[in-house]
């Protein structure tokens, strides 16, 4: 796992099987993120079996299978789609067009795994609600800094177990190395990428709804800036936003793609969790200048001030549980409104955002 390039970031944990060998197979179909690798480890780690791989870039294919060998190529889309065996189509394809493609494999009776962002315009979202409704199908969100980060699960339990009291404030900060050399073209077009708030900021706000316990937010405030890609004028490396949850929890958090190169990781992410009775800190991937390992959490409470290494200790449960949701129409790994609806919140603040140019804002 490449720990300087983020879209490459694919974390691997404990086997903990779910289901038998073949009880589960699932395809790869689109390969322009490299996040597609992560979505995959935590299905097989938790028994679903790779079947499938299709990508019209056939390098990309040949990389795919070199980690995954027991994937066979598909001649094409239509060929993953017509295969009564599989039963869920994993994805990461380019943003602008995950939406209609995940219309189009509901269509054809199977289940759905995307990328963040799942969407980028709330036309999608709504088709894609409609169609969940219509077949009983699965369209689950790989939101990854919360899912398959350890620290992370770590503290949605220690929340669940009331050790901070109710949560009041979230913040979160979500910085990124950019590595402009080695990104495509769609990159950095917004149209194709669907901005920075709603990209990376949708980890941020599905953390929040989760942490707070919240069904729904509204976003009061948001802004975007391109403050050091001159050469790409409609890029945005740096957002913000406020949002106050149904419950009256609030939230600010800010993502940029300004990380330095002297970081040992792709990003310095950090969530503050404030409670009545307590907080907690979370450093995901790296505490910085102290210890290079990620998943360090600080709880401070009634009772203690803790520091917990939580690096290979934690596992990531939403894997095993989405495919059961799958197999038995529970939501126990996330509801699809949850899903959703945090994916409407980072389109909302990213369509409501303030842009800032060097004069001021606009």
């Amino acid at each position: 796992m490449n720990k300087q390039d983020g879209m490459n970031y694919a974390p691997t944990g404990a086997a903990e099987q779910v289901v038998g060998k073949g009880e589960f197979k699932f395809a790869a179909v689109g390969l322009d993120h490299g996040h597609i690798y992560g979505m995959c480890n935590g299905l097989i780690e938790s028994g679903a079996e790779l079947v499938a791989v299709y990508d019209p870039d056939y390098d990309k294919v040949t990389a795919f299978q070199q980690k995954f060998p027991g994937a066979e190529a598909a001649p094409s889309k239509q060929a993953v789609l017509d295969n009564p065996e599989i039963h869920l189509v994993a994805s990461a394809n380019i943003p602008a067009d995950r939406g209609a493609w995940g219309l189009e494999v509901l269509g054809h009776g199977k289940h759905f795994f995307i990328d963040k962002p799942a969407f980028t315009s709330l036309e999608l979202v709504k088709a894609a609600r409609r169609k969940t409704i219509d077949t009983g199908l699965k369209w689950g969100i790989y939101y990854s800094e919360r899912l398959h980060v350890e620290s992370a699960v770590y503290a949605g339990r220690l929340i669940e177990e009331g050790a901070i009291g109710r949560v009041v404030q979230v913040i979160g900060t979500g910085p990124h190395r950019a590595n402009p050399a080695n990104r495509p073209d769609w990159f950095f077009d917004p149209e194709r990428y669907g901005g920075i708030l709603c990209d990376i900021g949708s980890h941020q706000i599905e953390q929040f709804l989760h942490f707070a316990g919240a069904e729904d937010a509204e976003v009061l405030h948001s802004k975007v800036a391109n403050y050091s890609f001159p050469n790409h004028p409609e890029f945005q490396d740096f957002g913000d936003a406020t949002l106050v949850a149904d419950n009256g929890a609030t939230f600010y958090f800010r993502v940029d793609w300004l990380t330095p190169d002297g970081l040992g990781t792709w990003g310095d992410g950090r969530v503050f969790i404030l409670g009545t009775e307590g907080y907690i800190e979370i450093r995901k991937y790296i505490d910085v200048a102290r210890d290079a390992a990620s998943d360090h959490l600080y709880l401070v409470n009634q009772e203690e001030e803790k520091h917990f290494e939580l690096n290979g200790k934690v596992g990531f449960p939403f894997f095993g549980s989405f495919i059961l949701d799958c197999l038995n129409g529970t939501e126990n790994s996330m509801t699809q409104e949850h899903a959703f609806r945090a994916a409407e919140l980072c389109i909302e603040a990213q369509q409501q955002a303030v842009h800032i140019h060097r004069g001021g804002a606009k």
